[in-house]
């Protein structure tokens, strides 16, 4: 007997359930179905992604609506277009016997009228976005004012993503009598909020811990140092031959740069951002989901909705400025009883995260290490030597054996087995031949300071107090400009004229590049690596300061009405800066520091 049955679901649902192979409930779908099917309540249910909420949901909503009435009597809000045609879609398989059933997806980056039309000719499920929704409803293209039943489907997501004003204003167009379930990974306070104001004492289901990630998902993170972060991620890959993975990353920019340097050193891998065009998007994952790209690197924002079985990996490029976000990372992998790894990749100005997300996902995460180039050259020989093995014959080569035969009749098996297999190993071999220890040592850190760091460099920079500036404003202004995490600047100590500021070592680089000829609200800002060694933060001004605000280039020459800066100081910064200027020009043909992958050389990934 399918378990199914048990939950009190009518036959021609049960049916489409055998035909899709269901046989056992997920927990959410065995706790929420009876529920729905018997009360008319208000529901929030929290779960993780990818445990089988679409169908907790869309089956109860499929017995309890009216198919022939053409009434609109079903709304369910999605925050993505993504998940809203993958719900729509769901939804008709569940339905598929119920005829006379219409179910129409509305969204973003479609023609509004052919919405409309479809809206019109009688459906009694919408699936939306919030965005197109509000819209449609202040064209009075769709009337949702006899609606019975509205979810609300990852509403933490919807919700991170800007849409609280959007859904208020879309669920005060419905009756009041209707019953609303609410569907969410996490609990935030902006979802306790919309439950507050428009639920009625609703029935609470938790799967696990409020927040907490799922079982099936082993969490693991990578120390190194921050300028070896790339090259982190392609040892983690190469020692990881079947990866199919999801790569997140905090900006549209480092989206776009990662996929296009693993793309570039010969990586199955594509970038998705909110940059793209909805065509664009729609390639990428259309190739993702046939496993063309193997490994999708993707911003919080644009990976939301997506729904693509099998990824074995979730790598955290960098981590999210907000933990909670973290769960939904990690959500993408394990999913429908598999198991799946989330790795991430830190620098030890990052290390106090992992406890501040471990106490949210109630898990510890496991410390690795990250492979050597012989690790990796002993997996990757191996990998290829179970696909040999496994491999099906051909029989259409049969007619061209006798010619190979005689090219290697003076060979022995061992000698064959050799050189074939070194054709693939050399090419691993010679990259990761000397390859350096990526592995970081930890540190201890303090709260504000980020931890003292001795791969740590200071900066002087030229603006303080009087520019409106306090330690927590200019460590904001720093983060944004330099687009760097909350904890990749510290030490940050502010005066009236001056400050300054510590990072690591490894993006030294990229700060006086980008500080040179910068100018914010007309003026110049100036930074130049300091002396001051942040050992004493208090310290001020004056003769016990080895800063005053003749280094601030702010003084003016009374005589000449021309600013002028130290010029000991700016012709040692502009001497230093086409220093690294030209070291910039130099690694960006060789972003790695092993041997440049280029024409046979690069260990290619294989094309599967």
């Amino acid at each position: 007997m399918n378990k199914f049955e048990q939950l009190g679901l009518e036959n021609n649902l049960l049916q489409a359930i055998t035909d899709l192979g269901f046989e056992t409930p997920s927990e959410v779908q065995e706790k929420v179905i009876p529920i729905l099917l018997e009360q008319d309540t208000d529901l929030v249910a929290l779960a993780q992604t990818g445990t089988g909420k679409t169908a907790a949901f869309g089956f109860p909503m499929l017995q309890k609506i009216n198919i022939e009435s053409r009434t609109t009597q079903g709304l369910i809000l999605s925050p993505t277009r993504e998940l809203c045609l993958q719900i729509t879609n769901d939804i008709k398989t569940y339905g598929k016997y119920l005829k006379g059933l219409n179910v129409t997806a509305i969204y973003g980056g479609a023609s509004i009228t052919d919405q409309a039309k479809q809206v019109k000719r009688g459906t009694q499920i919408i699936v939306a976005t919030p965005g197109r929704m509000k819209d449609m409803i202040s064209r009075k293209l769709v009337n949702i004012s006899k609606i019975e039943y509205a979810v609300l489907d990852e509403a933490d997501e919807m919700l991170n993503m800007g849409f609280y004003e959007d859904i208020t204003d879309i669920l005060s167009h419905t009756p009041l009598d209707k019953s609303t379930w609410l569907f969410s990974a996490t609990m935030p306070r902006e979802v306790s909020t919309i439950a507050k104001k428009f639920m009625d004492n609703p029935v609470e289901i938790t799967i696990g811990t409020k927040n907490q990630g799922t079982d099936s998902v082993s969490h693991e993170f990578y120390l190194v140092n921050a300028r070896d972060r790339y090259l982190a991620l392609k040892r983690l890959a190469d020692a990881n031959p079947d990866i199919f993975s999801v790569i997140f990353c905090r900006t549209k920019r480092d989206t776009q740069k990662v996929a296009e340097k693993l793309i570039e050193d010969g990586y199955n891998a594509g970038a998705l951002h909110g940059d793209l065009s909805q065509n664009q998007r729609d390639l990428v994952m259309k190739s993702f989901r046939n496993k063309q790209i193997q490994m999708l690197v993707a911003t919080d924002v644009a990976a939301r909705g997506i729904d693509v079985e099998n990824i074995t990996h979730v790598i955290n490029y960098q981590l999210p400025d907000e933990p909670e976000i973290y769960t939904h990372r990690s959500g993408r992998t394990g999913r429908a009883g598999k198991t799946g790894v989330s790795m991430v990749i830190v620098s030890k100005s990052e290390l106090r995260k992992i406890k501040s997300i471990e106490r949210i996902i109630k898990k510890q995460f496991t410390k690795k290490e990250i492979p050597d180039g012989m690790q990796i050259c002993e997996v990757q020989l191996m990998s290829l030597a179970n696909k040999i093995h496994n491999t099906e014959v051909n029989h259409e080569i049969d007619k061209y054996l006798d010619e190979i035969n005689a090219l290697f009749e003076n060979d022995s098996k061992e000698a064959l087995i050799k050189k074939f297999f070194s054709v693939e190993f050399t090419r691993f071999f010679n990259y990761y031949d000397k390859s350096k220890d990526l592995n970081a040592e930890a540190h201890h850190s303090s709260e504000r300071d980020g931890g003292s760091n001795d791969n740590s460099t200071r900066y002087f920079i030229n603006i303080g107090h009087k520019d409106g500036y306090d330690w927590m404003s200019l460590k904001d202004f720093l983060r944004d400009r330099l687009e760097l995490g909350k904890d990749d600047v510290f030490k940050v100590d502010v005066k009236d004229s001056f400050s300054f500021f510590n990072t690591e070592t490894g993006i030294k680089q990229k700060v006086l590049e980008f500080f040179t000829d910068f100018k914010e609200n007309g003026r110049f800002v100036n930074v130049e690596v300091s002396e001051d060694k942040g050992r004493n933060r208090n310290r001020g001004r004056g003769r016990g300061g080895r800063y005053d605000d003749r280094r601030s280039g702010r003084r003016d020459d009374k005589r000449s009405g021309r600013r002028r800066t130290d010029s000991r100081h700016s012709s040692g910064n502009r001497s230093e800066r086409r220093g690294n200027t030209n070291a910039s020009r130099s690694r960006r043909s060789n972003f790695d520091s092993s041997p440049s992958f280029s024409g046979s050389s690069r260990p290619r990934r294989s094309r599967r």
